[in-house]
C-alpha cells in the first residue's frame, strides 16, 4: 500500500508591523535607542540641514551668513559631536548591523509595506555611505568652513562640478536619505504605539510621504541651484575682518 507524504505546511502570512518587544535581552534596548536616535537628534538635524542649505537659492552671501550663524552658536563643537556625529555614528553602525544580520521577510509578509521595509535597509546603506563621504569632504577636508564661511558656496559648487558623477550621486543620495527618514518616522510611530491600527497608520503614511517629498524637493533644488544657477567662482564672499582694520567712513560734509 503506497503512502502519500503530506505536503509541508505553507509559511503563514503575518499581518501588521511587529512592535518592539521587551524581554529580548539587550537587543531591545539597543533597538529602542536606534529607533529613537533616528528621530531625535538625527532626524531633527536632517530637517535643519536641508532647510539651512536651501539658503543657497538666495545666493552665496546668504548661504555664507547661514553657515556663519550656525558655527557661531554657543558650544557649537559640543553640540556637533554630542548631538550629530556620535548619534549618527551609532545609528548608522547599528543599522548596518541589523541589515547584515537580518533576512528579508517578503515571503512571510508579501505586501507592499514589507518591500518598503527591504528598501529601508537599502536606502539606509546608501545614506550611510553618502553621509560619511559628505561629512569627510565638506567638514574635515579642504578649506575649513567654520573659519571661512564665505567659501561655503564655492566649496559645495566645486564638489558638484569637479566630477561628472557628483551630481547623480548627490541626487540619488538625497532621494534615498529622505525616503529612509520619511519611512523611518512611519515605522517609529507604528512600533512605538503612536499610530495604533491600520487607519491611523495609513493616514500618517500620507503625512510622512508629503513631508519626505517636501524635504527631498528642497534638497534637490539646493543641489541644482548651486550647480547651475551661476558660474563657478572661488572668491570668498565674506572675507575675514581683522581687529586692526578700520572700515573707512564717509567724511563729513563741509
Amino acid at each position: 500500500m503506497a503512502i502519500t507524504a503530506s505536503a509541508p505546511p505553507a509559511t503563514p502570512q503575518l499581518k501588521g508591523v511587529q512592535p518592539l518587544r521587551a524581554g529580548e535581552g539587550n537587543s531591545f534596548l539597543w533597538r529602542r535607542l536606534h529607533s529613537l536616535t533616528g528621530i531625535v537628534p538625527i532626524g531633527a538635524f536632517l530637517i535643519e540641514h536641508i532647510v539651512s542649505n536651501f539658503e543657497v537659492v538666495n545666493g552665496p552671501l546668504a548661504y555664507a551668513q547661514q553657515v556663519k550663524f550656525l558655527n557661531g552658536l554657543p558650544l557649537v563643537r559640543v553640540l556637533e559631536w554630542g548631538l550629530i556625529f556620535i548619534p549618527l555614528l551609532y545609528h548608522a553602525l547599528y543599522g548596518v548591523f541589523i541589515a547584515v544580520r537580518g533576512r528579508t521577510n517578503v515571503n512571510v509578509y508579501p505586501w507592499a509595506g514589507n518591500w518598503m521595509y527591504l528598501s529601508q535597509r537599502v536606502t539606509g546603506l546608501i545614506a550611510f555611505a553618502y553621509i560619511l563621504y559628505h561629512v569627510l569632504t565638506q567638514r574635515f577636508m579642504g578649506v575649513s568652513l567654520p573659519e571661512h564661511p564665505g567659501l561655503a558656496y564655492a566649496k559645495v559648487q566645486f564638489e558638484l562640478l569637479s566630477h561628472w558623477y557628483a551630481i547623480p550621486v548627490y541626487v540619488i543620495a538625497m532621494i534615498a536619505t529622505c525616503w529612509h527618514f520619511a519611512y523611518g518616522i512611519w515605522l517609529f510611530a507604528a512600533k512605538w504605539g503612536i499610530t495604533p491600527g491600520n487607519v491611523a497608520r495609513r493616514r500618517f503614511g500620507w503625512v510622512c510621504t508629503v513631508g519626505g517629498a517636501a524635504l527631498c524637493i528642497m534638497g534637490l533644488v539646493s543641489i541644482f541651484t548651486v550647480a547651475y544657477s551661476r558660474p563657478y567662482s572661488p572668491d570668498d564672499v565674506m572675507p575675514a575682518q581683522y581687529d586692526n582694520v578700520v572700515a573707512p567712513t564717509v567724511p563729513p560734509q563741509q
